[in-house]
């Protein structure tokens, strides 16, 4: 697991090379404000040798943040995370890893009968009541995700994760209603909370695409409040003194701004609602911002909105683009594909500018 002295001990190897907020407090100690990210791809061997060498490379340059899930590239993605922590010069403690559980995971590669596969991997195997899936592919009931964590644990050689996270339970929308979808998080929570206790995760959170950034009337939202009671009442029921809910994922990007600007999530004591990054920058909660790229759209030259990209520091549109979503209040960490060394150097060497400050940013919007 990471820990401070290993984390503080990571950043100090890089004296001065990095901006003054290039790395942020996350958990125990510190993480770099840009994250590997290993969502894209196929899942080949080829693309396995390129993300080794890419996740090795920002691992010795000065990013110590690598995000995962289970079901990336069909399971790849988890075993390859391990194997360039395993291989690389930097201890282990000085890595903050996260993953993700909550859409069942293929085994290596695409299966030619999907829904065969769940059939016989996830139901006749016991590890998923058909009730608690979703559209086929999603289930976040508790016996599935401790099940999942210990898959990701085994695939990734580690003995704990920094940061779990309950992947997309909007999902589980589409076919039960939202007062129920709280109760599953509530359970998923409870799970999690004595899997903290047990020393197998750091802490947890909720890793969505739509559910904190829509409108509070949109099908797929959820509400940051109810989210944060639920887990602070799972801590209760595990018999815990304090919740570990430490996180919120989600895209944000110069173009894909609305976790900033949609104001939706009540706090206690306010007015009004407020965004979802304000709601987490006022309840402590760190968010990680995915899509930081826009999935590659934010690369080219033109992609920013000239007014905006005047105000921001880079050598390159995608530098530029990073340092945008490492404005914003609350954003821990921008997340950025890396399977190509090229990339990665590129997106390191982003942290070495300084991000916009609380009223420049704020300015953009005005």
């Amino acid at each position: 697991m990471a820990t401070s002295s290993g984390t503080w001990a990571y950043r100090d190897r890089f004296g001065d090379r990095f901006g003054r907020t290039y790395f942020r407090r996350f958990g125990p100690g510190v993480v770099s404000s840009v994250g590997l990210g290993t969502y894209l791809g196929d899942p080949t061997d080829e693309v396995d040798d390129r993300y080794r060498e890419a996740l090795g490379a920002g691992l010795e340059a000065g990013i110590n943040l690598v995000d995962t899930a289970g079901n990336y590239r069909c399971g790849r993605s988890e075993r390859v995370v391990g194997e360039a922590i395993r291989d690389s010069t930097v201890d282990r403690d000085r890595v903050v890893v996260a993953s993700k559980a909550g859409f069942l995971p293929f085994d290596g590669e695409r299966p030619d009968d999907p829904s065969g596969y769940v059939r016989e991997r996830f139901v006749d195997a016991g590890l998923v009541d058909p009730a608690d899936l979703a559209r086929g592919s999603h289930c976040i009931a508790p016996e599935f995700l401790n099940a999942m964590l210990d898959r990701s644990l085994e695939a990734l050689g580690v003995d704990s994760i920094d940061c779990y996270y309950v992947h997309n339970p909007e999902t589980q929308l589409a076919v039960r209603g939202r007062e129920a979808v709280y109760d599953q998080l509530g359970a998923a929570f409870e799970a999690l909370e004595r899997r903290r206790a047990a020393g197998d995760i750091g802490g947890y959170g909720v890793a969505t695409w739509e559910a904190f950034r829509v409108p509070a009337d949109h099908d797929a939202a959820l509400d940051l409040a109810e989210v944060l009671a639920r887990a602070e009442a799972a801590a209760d029921r595990a018999g815990l003194d304090e919740h570990g809910f430490r996180a919120v994922q989600l895209p944000f990007n110069v173009r894909m701004a609305d976790a900033f600007t949609r104001e939706r999530h009540d706090i206690d004591g306010e007015d009004g609602p407020v965004s979802a990054l304000e709601f987490c920058h006022r309840e402590g909660l760190s968010v990680f911002a995915a899509a930081s790229l826009g999935q590659g759209d934010l690369t080219r030259e033109g992609s920013i909105p000239e007014a905006v990209e005047a105000q921001l520091a880079g050598d390159s549109p995608a530098q530029r683009a990073l340092n945008f979503a490492r404005s914003a209040p609350a954003v821990t960490a921008a997340l950025v594909g890396c399977s190509r060394v090229e990339h990665v150097r590129e997106s390191v060497a982003a942290g070495t500018f300084d991000p916009l400050g609380a009223s420049a940013f704020d300015s953009v919007f005005e």
